[in-house]
């Protein structure tokens, strides 16, 4: 499935979109890293942009924000045109980046890194979120820990109330507390009518806070949808179990995929409709039956078979 354009929006949809990609295309030599990608960030949403180890979700990223210019095509942030280094420079104030890898002057302690991005975008957030993330700003970042660069890279991102927010694995090393707060506070940015564009190989939290998500998979997008979209069109997870072991050939329909049987246990994903499933499962003995919603690992199989998610893209 290759789905590029934002079904249900209307044109005022599409006028309000925050980012807007048209055919952005980036190749280095013979690699292509992002191959015509087209789809629209709307105000006042999390976007969730998904993808394995070198599917080209960094590189979009860095075409975002001008750090690279595409082969072709090119894409609208804010307004600004990417290719237009001026335009984007007056925006780029309007804009929060967490990178993935920090890039901070490790010999400075957080204060003074915080007192610099100050200096140049304003900071008239900073005793908020310090409040809810909390790096040692007396100490020099080398002796920073992985969470704790990361809670500063939060705090400098969003400090001057950015209209915009581009999160590049934004969790990665924050304890499952922090990873709680900071999923919090993107939903209150969200509800505020802020726009977060998050990249993550972690699809539970993905599933928790973004509204849609854009799968990007060998620099093409794969899919494009609304999180309860998608989570449907992965079907129902289904566990039966039978009074007796039953033959897995007579007890399969067409609708079911991944069947496995073990014993008197039957679990399968389900695509069909539930009050054919409920009409099939009568003619067994059940002695129980569990249904539920996929997780989007189990989608992610449809994508991306068996391969796992890597941590940068």
């Amino acid at each position: 499935m290759c789905a590029q354009t934002d079904v249900g929006k209307t044109d005022s949809d599409r006028d309000a979109a925050t980012i807007r990609l048209d055919e952005l295309t980036k190749h280095y030599g013979e690699v292509t890293a992002n191959d015509a990608v087209s789809f629209d960030v709307h105000a006042g949403e999390i976007f969730g942009y998904l993808g394995p180890n070198g599917a080209g979700k960094t590189t979009t990223i860095r075409l975002l924000l001008g750090l690279i210019n595409p082969t072709s095509g090119t894409a609208n942030v804010l307004g600004a045109d990417i290719r237009d280094r001026r335009a984007l420079t007056e925006v780029k104030a309007d804009i929060g980046y967490l990178p993935d890898s920090l890039g901070f002057e490790e010999r400075l302690t957080g204060q003074q890194v915080l007192d610099y991005f100050a200096r140049m975008r304003g900071d008239e957030r900073r005793a908020e979120l310090l409040e809810l993330f909390h790096p040692p700003l007396e100490k020099p970042v080398e002796t920073y820990s992985h969470g704790n660069k990361r809670m500063l890279g939060i705090v400098q991102a969003f400090m001057h109330d950015p209209t915009l927010a581009i999160l590049d694995e934004p969790t990665s090393g924050l304890d499952p507390l922090k990873q709680d707060r900071l999923h919090a506070f993107l939903e209150n940015e969200r509800d505020a009518g802020k726009t977060i564009f998050f990249s993550s190989h972690v699809l539970s939290e993905v599933q928790r806070v973004c509204d849609r998500v854009g799968i990007i998979r060998d620099g093409e997008l794969a899919a494009l949808e609304d999180i309860d979209d998608l989570l449907k069109r992965g079907g129902k997870q289904v566990r039966v179990h039978l009074t007796k072991p039953v033959d897995e050939e007579q007890f399969t329909t067409d609708e079911m995929i991944d069947v496995e049987a073990v014993d008197r246990t039957v679990r399968f994903t389900y695509t069909g409709e539930a009050n054919a499933l409920l009409g099939h499962l009568a003619r067994f003995d059940v002695e129980d039956v569990e249904i539920g919603d996929p997780q989007l690992d189990d989608i992610f199989k449809h994508y991306y078979g068996d391969s796992p998610l890597g941590e940068t893209g």
